[in-house]
């Protein structure tokens, strides 16, 4: 009997900390800094705020363009087949899963 498997994707991302660095900077920054720095640091908040759904479906939809997969964002075995050609260490448990994550995106 085969065991069961379980998904573990782990996401990985800064934009919270370095919202913060940007934030600690603004509190002695010029004038002419100011604004850069304030820019920065909406773009930082908007990339932490991004859910990390979003961000899995898009490193599916990356990894199948990189291996010239043009289909459409499903569920298909063409889209399985072309994200575990990209990533070949991924488990076919865990590429199905992905997969409809990113197609339900």
């Amino acid at each position: 009997m085969f065991g069961r498997k379980e998904l573990s994707v782990l996401v990985l991302r800064d934009a919270n900390r370095i919202a913060k660095e940007l934030r600690e900077a603004l509190t002695s920054a010029g004038e002419a800094e100011r604004p850069g720095l304030e820019a920065a640091l909406r773009i930082a908040e908007e990339a932490a705020a991004v859910p990390d759904r979003e961000l899995r479906a898009r490193w599916v939809r990356e990894q199948r363009a990189s291996v010239g997969y043009q289909g459409p964002d499903d569920e298909s075995v063409h889209a399985v087949k072309a994200l575990r050609q990209a990533q070949p260490g991924l488990s076919l448990l865990s590429a199905v899963q992905l997969t409809k994550d990113a197609a339900a995106k």
